[in-house]
C-alpha cells in the first residue's frame, strides 16, 4: 500500500485524496437541517510520534489521533486531485452501506464514496438526500454506531481506505481532463478513545457510483487508523493543550453567518442502509441535550454545487 502522511491537519492518502476533519456545531436530534459550518480544523497527530504515552492497542493499528469533547460533531471534508474510492468506517462499520468493514469494494450495496464528486460527509447515510450527524461518545455504553449495529465495541475511531481508478479509465479521464483544460483556454475566462454516535438529520446526499462496473482497483492504495482521543487523554500524551469547545449554536446563528445547502442535478443519492436506519441518537444513551436551538433564517443558508435557481425563460430566435 501507499503511504499516509499528514500535512498541515489534513490526512494525503494516495491518489491525491486528501482528508480534513472539521469541528463543527452539533444539531438538535429531531427535524432535518441545513448543513452547519465549519469551525476550523481538528489537529492530527501520528501515534507513533507518542509511542511512549499512548496505550498499547493503538501502537498496534497505528495510524493517527486527534482530540474531541464529549458530544463533540464533526464531518470529513474531502479533496482529490484524480477520482478515487474512499471507504469511511465508523467502528468498522461502513458509513455508507452499514455493512462490517471490507477491504473490498461493494456495489450492492455501495461501501464507499467517490471523489472528487463527494466533496464532504457530515454523517452516516441515512437515505433520502440526508445524511445523520457524527457525534463524539466514549465507548463502553453502546451509544456508537459500532456498538448499535454490531452489538460490540471493539474499534471506535475512524476508518479510511483508498482505491484507485484502473489503468485502461483512470487514462481514459487524464485524456477527457486534458480535452477540458484546452477547451478551457479557448474560451475567455472570468476571474476565478472515543467513536462516533449520531445526532441530527441533514441534508446531503450520498452519491451513487456512476463509473462502469470494473473501473476500480481491487486492492486498497493505502489505509488509516483515526484515533479518537478525549481532551484529558490529549494533553496527557502530547503535552498539548486542546483547544476550546466551539462557540454554542445559538451565538453562531444569532451572529448571521452562514449555513450551507449542497445541491448537484446530476448526482443520483444512495438509497439508506437497513441497519444505520435503526442507529438511535446519542440524546438516547446520554440523556438530553439543554443548549437552546435557534433555527438559522432562509437568509443565512447559502446554495453551493449546481444551485437549482430559478428557470431561464426563453425567447424569440
Amino acid at each position: 500500500m501507499g503511504a499516509v502522511r499528514i500535512d498541515g491537519n489534513s490526512l494525503v492518502l494516495p491518489e491525491g485524496v486528501r482528508v480534513r476533519f472539521m469541528r463543527t456545531l452539533r444539531l438538535p436530534e429531531s427535524g432535518t437541517h441545513a448543513l452547519p459550518p465549519g469551525l476550523g480544523e481538528f489537529p492530527v497527530r501520528r501515534v507513533e510520534d507518542y509511542a511512549d504515552t499512548v496505550p498499547a492497542e493503538w501502537r498496534a493499528h497505528g495510524g493517527v489521533m486527534l482530540p474531541v469533547y464529549l458530544r463533540e460533531a464533526m464531518w470529513l471534508s474531502f479533496g482529490a486531485t484524480e477520482p478515487a474510492a474512499l471507504q469511511v468506517g465508523v467502528g468498522k462499520v461502513c458509513a455508507v452501506s452499514g455493512r462490517p468493514w471490507s477491504s473490498r469494494l461493494a456495489r450492492h450495496p455501495q461501501n464507499y464514496v467517490v471523489l472528487p464528486r463527494q466533496p464532504w460527509l457530515d454523517g452516516i447515510n441515512s437515505g433520502k438526500g440526508t445524511v445523520r450527524q457524527f457525534v463524539a461518545v466514549p465507548l463502553g455504553l453502546g451509544a456508537t454506531v459500532e456498538g448499535q449495529v454490531t452489538g460490540e465495541e471493539v474499534w471506535g475511531g475512524i476508518q479510511l481506505q483508498t482505491f484507485p481508478l484502473q489503468e485502461a479509465p483512470l487514462a481514459r479521464w487524464r485524456e477527457e481532463e486534458r480535452r477540458k483544460r484546452e477547451r478551457a483556454r479557448e474560451i475567455p475566462q472570468a476571474a476565478p478513545a472515543m467513536g462516533l454516535g449520531v445526532g441530527s438529520a441533514m441534508r446531503q446526499e450520498v452519491y451513487r457510483d456512476d463509473w462502469p462496473a470494473g473501473s476500480w482497483a481491487e486492492e486498497p492504495g493505502g489505509r488509516v487508523f483515526v484515533h479518537l482521543v478525549t481532551p484529558p487523554q490529549w494533553r496527557r500524551i502530547t503535552g498539548e493543550a486542546p483547544a476550546p469547545s466551539p462557540v454554542d449554536r445559538a451565538a453562531y446563528t444569532q451572529a448571521g453567518l452562514p449555513w450551507f445547502d449542497y445541491y448537484d442535478q446530476d448526482g443520483e443519492d444512495l438509497a439508506s442502509a437497513d441497519a444505520l436506519g435503526q442507529v438511535k441518537p446519542v440524546g438516547d444513551w446520554l440523556g438530553d441535550d439543554h443548549e437552546p436551538w435557534q433555527e438559522p433564517s432562509p437568509h443565512q443558508v447559502k446554495p453551493l454545487g449546481d444551485a437549482p435557481g430559478k428557470p431561464v425563460r426563453d425567447g424569440d430566435w
